[in-house]
């Protein structure tokens, strides 16, 4: 019997990502709705992700945390789904999810926080800039069908995350090359159909929480 995979989740959180990743897949899956707050704090979930946040994935003996690793690991646990590349072609794929994992995700913290790099220090900043990291982000994408090249993947759900986030908040300008790249991402079935399943999540946990 396949190892039971559980997934640990608020419908208001960076559990999005997984959700769709998850739904491209098309796997079973079994997801534990978690409360903001005390919930994660549990000592039961806090054996699962110490830093008592989510999401967070248990396949069999495997526990995941960190939402680009969870990312990648389905994609290669689960490879009749395509969303990983052949191993000799991956350099696009792992460079752009991790650079939006790492550079893109902080700088775009960062700018949230009121917090800009100034110019002398840009050189001990592993993103040098805002304006730096976003440009290149953007030029990538409105170079190329998808982040890794001409097919979709894991690295897009990711990625395409971000993005999707940055523009819907206006932590990033809507430039063109984004709106395309966003666009064709957010028509996918596996992505809609994520969007409703946590719709309907968040609305019982509210329903639940206000009797």
């Amino acid at each position: 019997m396949a190892a039971e995979l559980v997934f640990y989740t608020h419908p208001m959180s960076r559990g999005r990502i997984v959700r769709w990743m998850l739904e491209e897949l098309g796997i079973a899956y079994r997801t534990e709705l978690l409360e903001l707050g005390a919930a994660m704090k549990a000592p039961d979930y806090l054996a699962i992700n110490p830093m008592g946040k989510v999401p967070a994935v248990v396949h069999g003996d495997q526990v995941l945390t960190e939402t680009a690793a969870i990312c990648v690991y389905l994609a290669d646990v689960f490879p009749a789904a395509g969303l990983a590349p052949p191993i000799e072609q991956r350099g696009d794929y792992y460079r752009w999810l991790f650079f939006a994992a790492g550079p893109f995700e902080a700088a775009i913290a960062n700018r949230g926080l009121g917090f800009e790099v100034p110019q002398e220090n840009q050189r001990s900043i592993g993103y040098g800039s805002f304006d730096l990291v976003v440009d290149t982000l953007e030029r990538i994408v409105a170079s190329r069908p998808f982040i890794a090249g001409e097919s979709f993947s894991a690295a897009d759900v990711y990625v395409g995350s971000q993005i999707g986030f940055g523009l819907q908040f206006g932590m990033i300008d809507k430039r063109a090359g984004f709106e395309g790249y966003w666009e064709r991402l957010s028509m996918r079935d596996a992505y809609l159909r994520a969007q409703e399943i946590d719709a309907a999540a968040a609305e019982s946990m509210t329903q639940d929480s206000h009797p």
